[in-house]
């Protein structure tokens, strides 16, 4: 998930995934969900005053783990085969 926001519009896009929107569902007034061609969301769209819809100053994640990836166990030098 990526959010990206553009403070000479105040918008902001989550996206969601990185796949393309095919269309888009109006949720309310500036705020659309795009989807994919089955319908499944893709991204948010809050496309005017998002700072009065959003507290864009701060991220919270529950669970997550922000930047970081599992790292892959090393095997050690005597551990392999010869």
């Amino acid at each position: 998930m990526r959010l990206s926001y553009h403070s000479d519009t105040d918008s902001l896009y989550i996206h969601l995934t990185e796949k393309p929107g095919a269309n888009v569902v109006e949720v309310s007034d500036n705020v659309v969900v795009d989807v994919d061609e089955h319908g499944v969301p893709v991204g948010i769209d809050i496309d005017a005053n998002a700072s009065k819809i959003v507290d864009l100053s701060r991220l919270e994640t529950d669970g997550l783990m922000i930047g970081l990836t599992p790292a892959e166990p090393r095997r050690s030098d005597s551990a392999r085969a010869v």
